[in-house]
């Protein structure tokens, strides 16, 4: 006879996996903030800005964000979990350096449409600055609904008939054949009614 209840009565499968990878996560963004917070407390040697300086070497709290996320990736694969997309945007896919805007990335959205007409191509672009890699994420925007299915206009009236322009090279193909396909019928409904009129 089986157990009342199973192995985890409603808790969540995995949980330690789970729990050791919001650790790492955590810790890897702890310390790469507490890297740049030591980057930038040390005075620098010039009073006046220069465009062309390299930026400071990377700390050993830089080296061991890095560390803990590549760990952070590799539990996750061992044990075939799934990352939420907010996790795996916050990790460079090439160095695996955690991604903080402003301090270790930077971030913008760009639109490559015609005219950046189309809302729903908004595309966000993240750079790391430590390899010089750019990700792209699509921003979630509402499209538009087709024509065919945003229903009546306000103004128009359900019978009445869209007109269209024609192309200027005239009728297509499918064109002719509906019009040909048109005119049979009512040609064929005047010689009904012709007939009903000669019998009647």
């Amino acid at each position: 006879m089986a157990k009342g209840g199973g192995k985890n009565n409603g808790g969540v499968q995995n949980r330690a996996i789970y729990s050791r990878v919001s650790f790492l996560q955590q810790a890897a963004v702890f310390l790469s903030q507490q890297s740049q917070s030591q980057q930038s407390v040390q005075p620098s040697t010039s009073s006046t800005l220069v465009p062309n300086v390299p930026p400071p070497p990377p700390t050993a709290l830089d080296g061991m964000s890095r560390r803990l996320a590549t760990d952070l990736r590799s539990v996750s694969l061992k044990t075939r979990i799934r990352l939420s997309p907010a996790v795996k945007r916050t990790i460079c896919k090439y160095c695996d350096s955690v991604l903080i805007d402003g301090s270790t990335c930077t971030a913008f959205i760009e639109n490559r449409s015609r005219g950046g007409r189309k809302p729903w191509a908004d595309v966000l672009v993240r750079g790391c600055h430590a390899c010089k890699k750019e990700r792209r994420y699509p921003i979630e925007a509402k499209r538009t609904k087709r024509k065919t299915e945003r229903g009546v206009v306000e103004g128009e009236n359900v019978g009445d008939v869209m007109e269209v322009d024609a192309p200027a090279g005239g009728k297509g193909k499918g064109q002719k054949q509906q019009g040909q396909k048109q005119k049979q019928k009512q040609s064929q409904g005047q010689v009904q009614v012709e007939l009903r009129e000669q019998k009647g």
